[in-house]
């Protein structure tokens, strides 16, 4: 199996042991299983560990006789890659349809501050050519 784009084929426990990685830093397989919720066995998180270094999201080094791995890129990085995949992928590439949704939904709790935070941003976006 070959390195996978960023974010794209992975299982939710896989992904789920991805985000436990960025949350430690840095950690065992062992550290990874305990911080899991309703943990699978310590030897399928171990197989996660090595499809997830196999598909190129993870690497490792020793540590004595255990493997402290880590995310081969950086958190940030790999949120613009899935946010980019979700603008695509569920709402056409419309930034616009984005916004809308996470407004105007009825779960929505947006305050004022945050529009006002989300107005300077647009504004910045403007003065800059974007």
């Amino acid at each position: 199996m070959g390195k996978q784009s960023k974010g794209e084929g992975l299982s939710r426990r896989e992904r789920q042991i991805l985000d436990t990685i960025y949350r430690l830093g840095k950690a065992s397989a062992a550290d990874i299983r305990e911080a899991l919720p309703d943990p699978p066995t310590y030897t399928a998180v171990r197989t996660h560990l090595a499809i997830l270094q196999e598909k190129g999201h993870v690497k490792f080094e020793s540590d004595g006789t255990r493997y402290i791995y880590e995310p081969v890129v950086p958190h940030d990085e790999m949120a613009k890659s899935v946010m980019d995949g979700v603008l695509q992928n569920f709402f056409g590439g419309s930034i616009e349809r984005v916004v809308s949704t996470l407004i105007d939904s009825e779960e929505s709790t947006v305050t004022q501050e945050q529009l006002d935070r989300l107005a300077k941003i647009i504004d910045e976006a403007r003065r800059e050519g974007r």
